[in-house]
């Protein structure tokens, strides 16, 4: 949804629809706003992926990743690698939603009228 948001809002700005390179750029954007947002919850599943905590206890869910997690080490710690993440969707994005924008075109030439 975050994606198609800002493809209506950047079309209704500028009087028509999105060229694929400015929806890339939506796509790039909105990528790197949800792995900013998402980048908690992966540090938790890579945890738990781990299987246990630096002492070798065994994590018992989620929530138990998370309390270790905010005691132990610091809440900074569920942004560990944040700026990667968001650079390497945001990236991701651009390529994703250019390319199927413009096969989009390709495929559908009368849905730019």
């Amino acid at each position: 949804p975050l994606y198609e948001r800002f493809k209506v809002e950047w079309g209704k700005h500028q009087g028509h629809e999105t060229s694929p390179f400015q929806a890339a750029a939506c796509g790039s954007f909105s990528g790197g706003i949800a792995a900013g947002f998402t980048t908690p919850l992966d540090v938790v599943k890579t945890r738990l992926m781990l299987g246990s905590d630096k002492s070798g206890v065994p994590y018992q869910g989620a929530g138990d990743v998370i309390k270790k997690v905010i005691s132990e080490e610091g809440s900074a710690v569920l942004l560990s690698g944040i700026q990667p993440r968001v650079m390497w969707i945001s990236i991701g994005g651009f390529v994703f939603f250019g390319a199927y924008e413009t096969f989009r075109l390709f495929l559908m030439p009368s849905s730019l009228q």
